[in-house]
């Protein structure tokens, strides 16, 4: 699957299976004598995904529409992130008709839902070592 002639990809959305930066590097905040390993995840740490899985955390559920029109974003992008997101088990997808009108919808999962708890405790515990708090 290769770029059309002429054209770039946007920064945010890489070619699939490219990107070696999302191996969850670990990084190390020192508190105290002590150090503590960080580990962001990757995955959620691109804003797109961040954003898709905030989006959902707050909504039971969104159509693939509605999430487009929250992330003011593309069509490609909207299903580029939510399926790397679906893939790591973070979201679900369903895919249904109204009539003749396709509808997918997503959902947070558990998994999802830890993994980003677990990201926003350690972007906590990093602005709160930067602050000096």
């Amino acid at each position: 699957m290769g770029k059309p002639s002429g054209q770039t990809l946007p920064a945010e959305t890489p070619p699939a299976g490219d990107r070696l930066s999302e191996t969850r590097p670990t990084l190390t905040a020192v508190t105290g004598d002590a150090a503590l390993p960080i580990a962001l995840d990757r995955l959620i740490h691109e804003r797109l995904r961040l954003a898709i899985v905030s989006a959902l955390a707050v909504h039971d559920s969104l159509t693939f529409t509605d999430l487009r029109t929250l992330l003011d974003t593309s069509d490609g992008n909207v299903s580029v992130h939510a399926r790397k997101l679906e893939d790591a088990g973070y979201v679900t997808c369903t895919k249904r008709f109204d009539g003749r009108v396709p509808r997918t919808e997503y959902r947070l999962t558990g998994e999802g839902r830890v993994a980003l708890e677990r990201y926003l405790s350690h972007m906590e515990a990093l602005i709160k070592r930067v602050g000096g708090a």
